[in-house]
């Protein structure tokens, strides 16, 4: 289901909790309103949609064919190779903010399945990745 999404910064800078298989329609309202926002947006966190749990959908440009992809409780335990950049968020009014990021990332993660992950992303993917596991500890830019 499409859901309305929160601007509020107090909101959006409380910490995330876990997500379990019982939040598996808080990710399709995630992966709903994402691809309604295909044009402007390539990844949300459960928080835009009012919801404090940590789970995050995205754009994956990572395979050989580009998805969205959803991941419940993920973790960066690995970067590599910092730089400064600038990104936006749907989330808060304004423009470009500048940010730290990592053009290489490791990150431990759960399917909506509840299966554990490690994967390694690179650029533009790890780049979108770490901005929304940002939003799940509470961090904006």
């Amino acid at each position: 289901m499409l859901k309305q999404l929160v601007h509020d910064p107090i909101f959006l800078a409380g910490k995330s909790e876990v997500a379990t298989k019982e939040d598996t329609m808080i990710a399709q309202d995630l992966l709903d309103t994402l691809t309604a926002h295909r044009d402007s947006c390539v990844g949300m966190a459960a928080n835009m949609i009012g919801e404090r749990k940590r789970i995050i959908a995205f754009y994956d440009e990572s395979g050989k064919i580009p998805k969205y992809t959803v991941m419940f409780n993920p973790e960066i335990v690995k970067k590599e190779v910092a730089y400064e950049t600038e990104e936006s968020c749907l989330s808060l009014l304004g423009g470009p903010r500048k940010c730290k990021r990592y053009k290489i990332i490791r990150v431990q993660f759960q399917t909506p399945q509840m299966q554990t992950c490690v994967k390694t992303y690179t650029d533009w993917t790890a780049q979108i990745i770490q901005h929304e596991i940002d939003h799940c500890n509470g961090v904006l830019i």
